[in-house]
């Protein structure tokens, strides 16, 4: 995989939020404005990005054994960063954010990434993948905050949109309008996305343990009709 194909995956072939279901407290937490969703947006690639590049050069150093606690306290230390910026800068954005910006520390994206991708790749394939995964996050937020806040809410970043402000949606700016917004984007992501989820067989035929299984052909066939029936 080249670079490019490693950025551009985060988008929609492998989105973070519409393609591998990560992260969904915080997308539909902060989801109810197109500002809020960019300002956790920004935070979360910040943090991804930072994470990415130094679990990446480290990944000889960690031990393998207390890998996971490692990149759990690298994280939190971005995560406070970026939170003390944000207390100094836009106090306002801090204050709608709320706990789920500290909560970028246990955020499934960033943990994922840790372990999946720069615990295995070199520091600038790292950096590439974070950005692209930020950028599929920060996209799946604004998409979803664009439609629960100009039909749910009659507004887009603040302003007031004319005749949608007279009738709008209210459900869409709470949790259930969060859910029904998700759904509907992620199947259209199946639908017309050029993902297809592959069909696993349950089957002794589909056990990657199948070559060298001690059981006798007909205890397969016996155990595929159990999981059959």
């Amino acid at each position: 995989m080249n670079k490019l194909q490693n950025l551009s995956k985060g988008l929609i072939k492998e989105n973070p939020v519409l393609v591998l279901v990560l992260g969904t407290c915080p997308t539909l937490a902060t989801s109810t404005s197109v500002s809020n969703a960019l300002g956790m947006g920004a935070a979360a690639t910040i943090v991804l990005i930072c994470s990415n590049i130094v679990i990446s050069a480290l990944r000889k150093v960690i031990p393998d054994k207390v890998r996971i606690p490692c990149y759990i306290v690298l994280i939190a230390g971005f995560v406070t960063m970026v939170q003390m910026l944000v207390k100094a800068f836009a106090p306002a954005l801090d204050k709608s954010l709320g706990i789920f910006l500290p909560l970028i520390v246990v955020n499934c994206i960033i943990l994922g990434r840790a372990e999946m991708f720069a615990n295995k790749n070199t520091v600038a394939d790292s950096a590439v993948d974070a950005i692209g995964m930020g950028a599929g996050f920060t996209l799946a937020l604004v998409l979803m905050a664009t439609i629960r806040e100009v039909f749910g809410n009659g507004t887009f970043l603040g302003f007031e949109i004319p005749v949608l402000v007279d009738t709008k949606i209210s459900i869409l700016t709470m949790a259930p309008g969060g859910f029904f917004v998700f759904g509907i984007l992620i199947a259209a992501v199946n639908k017309f996305g050029k993902h297809k989820p592959k069909k696993k067989d349950f089957g002794c035929a589909g056990c990657p343990q199948a070559a060298v299984c001690g059981k006798a052909a007909g205890d397969c066939a016996g155990n595929e009709a159990e999981v059959s029936a």
